[in-house]
């Protein structure tokens, strides 16, 4: 009764939801309209964001548009299917040493950034110290195996030493480590390729200021009005190819009931469904927009991280029961009507070393209260449960249900809100007891997952997770470095185990599926392969009258 009860009040909260839009619609704030004088308008997709702080794609973690359509990494991932690979973009070919420690990279011939800047060794070697020595560098892992960043990291020299250039058009890196996941993370927005000249000339103006952020890619960057748009125009002489569309208007807005009208107005071309919460029901359910709606997997997974280093959830017993207590079926039906599929390790549907035959983790609250007495907690424990104070109502209920199925077993759930500065800033030092997030995949390798909760103390720390078993830790860290993919594989198989099933470090929610909906004249639009809102819109038209 307690579920139905708190089913029925999201549900009312939904209603409730709807009706105040409804009434609030005439005191709605659309954007203004953007200034396109001289561009092809109807060629142009209109597409809504948030408003970014930096576009540098080395100093961003979560702002990838203009990454990924106004300059190109050294290789792409491809999907085919259900499955993705590495192929060629900027590197038109490389080679791997048999023991995984050099890769020789070969330049595709006459590339030119958009300045008419040739692209040679010298850029991709800038790029790298940049990336290792800004100090705004937010992707530094990207290429922190290669050899000598510490090095130059510290101050040490001014030259990377695993990076020797052959000619204008070749060069090696050699790792410290082999490191089979390194073509991978080249392929990310973070490791996208800069103009040395350019960039080294603007100084601070790059990644703020359009006219000295300067890429390969098929668009080019013509402006920015902080708050209000981001205007991106077609480069004609991208060596790649033209775009199919003439460019792209980016409207900077964050109110959802404001965007479902700009796009049932006609002024937006592609809408995000995922980031409307409730408001995407009205296009995922309604008939006129089936046709229209794209999807496509989300490679990440939702988690409740449990803090090793809080008692009692140092102990596994503990940590079990709160596995068992969830209802996971319930929580994705509840917060996104099932649109997804629960994940039971760590690794989800769609990535590299995905487990389809690990074992569910059951729903059994009986067995959970029994784990409890077992660990002297007959009684039950308190377990504060954190929220940021901006998170959707959508979170918000996913929490809430969360906390009552804990309550069902015994524990006391609090949930304790608090500003996004300040909930990073304990989760960085270990502070958080409890919350759920969702991680997705930056590149389609199990170490952007298994690595980057696990693989040290330190990343396990600003996960407030605090795992600390010394020889997992070490075994993580070993597979990194496994040169035969199958074998590799098989030992990430064996520690998800460890991980998920022994020692209960997390509970897997669920990922999900990715809804967004395009306007009639759109064509060519498809999800990215790991299912982030950002995406390459190269091969995306749209003509309206």
């Amino acid at each position: 009764m307690k579920y139905l009860a708190i089913i029925l009040l999201m549900t009312a909260l939904f209603v409730f939801s709807g009706c105040q839009q409804q009434i609030a619609l005439e005191n709605t704030v659309v954007p203004a309209e953007t200034n396109t004088a001289g561009l092809d308008v109807k060629g142009m997709l209109r597409i809504v964001e948030s408003s970014p702080d930096v576009v540098d794609p080395q100093c961003t973690s979560g702002y990838y548009t203009i990454a990924l359509n106004v300059f190109d990494r050294l290789v792409e991932v491809k999907t085919n299917g259900q499955s993705s690979e590495i192929v060629p973009s900027l590197a038109r070919s490389w080679e791997i040493s048999d023991d995984g420690l050099v890769y020789t990279f070969h330049l595709q011939p006459d590339v030119k950034f958009s300045n008419g800047e040739a692209l040679t060794s010298s850029d991709v070697l800038y790029t790298i110290k940049r990336l290792l020595t800004h100090p705004k560098s937010v992707n530094r892992a990207l290429v922190s195996e290669i050899m000598g960043t510490e090095a130059l990291r510290n101050g040490e020299t001014d030259k990377l030493e695993g990076f020797r250039i052959l000619n204008d058009l070749d060069f090696e890196i050699t790792l410290r480590n082999p490191y089979s996941a390194f073509l991978a993370c080249l392929s990310t927005p973070g490791a996208s390729i800069l103009d040395e000249k350019t960039t080294e000339a603007a100084g601070e103006r790059f990644g703020y200021e359009a006219e000295v952020t300067i890429g390969t890619g098929p668009f080019l960057f013509r402006e920015w009005k902080t708050g209000t748009h981001i205007i991106l125009t077609a480069n004609h002489d991208c060596w790649s190819g033209e775009p199919a569309c003439s460019g792209i208007e980016i409207q900077f807005n964050t109110d959802t009931e404001s965007q479902r009208i700009q796009f049932i107005d006609g002024k937006l071309d592609i809408l995000d469904l995922e980031k409307l919460s409730d408001d995407a029901e009205f296009f995922i359910h309604g008939d006129i927009y089936q046709e229209r709606l794209v999807q496509g997997p989300r490679v990440g997974i939702s988690y409740v991280a449990l803090n090793e280093s809080v008692a009692p959830l140092d102990d596994v017993r503990v940590r079990k029961a709160l596995q068992m207590s969830l209802d996971r079926h319930m929580l994705l039906q509840v917060a996104y009507s099932g649109r997804g599929q629960l994940e039971n390790g760590i690794f989800p549907h769609g990535l590299i070393g995905f487990n389809p035959d690990i074992e569910p983790i059951r729903y059994d609250p009986e067995a959970a209260k029994a784990l409890l007495e077992e660990a002297g907690l007959k009684d039950g424990f308190d377990l504060e449960i954190a929220l940021v104070t901006t998170e959707g109502m959508t979170h918000r209920q996913l929490v809430t249900l969360i906390g009552s199925m804990f309550e069902k077993i015994g524990v006391r759930p609090k949930i304790e809100e608090m500003d996004e500065e300040t909930f990073i800033s304990r989760r960085k030092q270990g502070g958080i007891s409890c919350y759920t997030a969702t991680w997705s995949a930056d590149y389609n390798d199990p170490d952007n997952f298994i690595g980057t909760f696990f693989g040290s103390a330190e990343n396990s720390i600003s996960r407030s997770i605090c795992y600390s078993d010394a020889d997992v830790i070490g075994r993580i860290d070993h597979a990194r470095a496994i040169v035969e993919q199958e074998e590799r594989l098989a030992e990430y198989k064996a520690l998800e185990e460890i991980l998920v099933r022994d020692q209960a470090v997390w509970i897997p929610l669920y990922s999900r599926q990715h809804y967004f909906i395009v306007g009639e004249g759109v064509k060519g639009f498809t999800v990215s392969w790991n299912g982030w809102s950002s995406t390459s819109y190269k091969n995306v038209s749209v003509s309206r009258q």
